[in-house]
């Protein structure tokens, strides 16, 4: 049955896509190798970027909500984040409210080095929206928007 919605894409469209899946594979590649090699130094991986770029950008959050945001499991953030907090990178602490949750901020080295990782890529993307032009810097939070709607 064919699909309507979904039909099958011209043998043009289907370049373009593929295409696209390209530039999204080799754009990312580039977006990531910066702060991968600054990580690599160190001994750490692109999980412990992830970690400390949403717990730098929501401190106090909750290991629960945290693990909601990454779309991880308990056990695969374990490692990484027990990591961290032994690199005195984050630091984990009971809440008030609730004894039972545990709360993770960055500590002072913490921040420094998600500034430092995260910088790397605000250059990289505050120089390809400028070369682009807003038109395309807000068609590609539209497309990236879309994509993570997507899940």
């Amino acid at each position: 049955m064919v699909d309507q919605k979904h039909p099958e894409p011209s043998a043009q469209r289907e370049a373009a896509l593929r295409e696209a899946i390209e530039q999204l594979y080799f754009g990312y590649r580039a977006f990531t190798t910066p702060p991968d090699r600054i990580l690599e130094q160190r001994g750490l991986g692109r999980v412990h970027h992830r970690i400390l770029y949403f717990v730098g950008r929501n401190p106090q959050i909750s290991v629960n909500a945290l693990l909601a945001v990454l779309d991880v499991t308990k056990q695969a953030l374990n490692a990484p984040l027990r990591q961290l907090v032994d690199m005195q990178l984050v630091a984990m602490d009971a809440a008030e409210h609730d004894r039972r949750v545990r709360q993770l901020t960055l500590t002072p080295e913490g921040r420094k080095l998600e500034a430092q990782l995260t910088g790397t890529q605000m250059k990289q993307l505050q120089a390809v929206f400028e070369h682009a032009g807003a038109d395309a810097e807000a068609g590609w939070h539209q497309v990236m928007a879309d994509l993570a709607g997507q899940r």
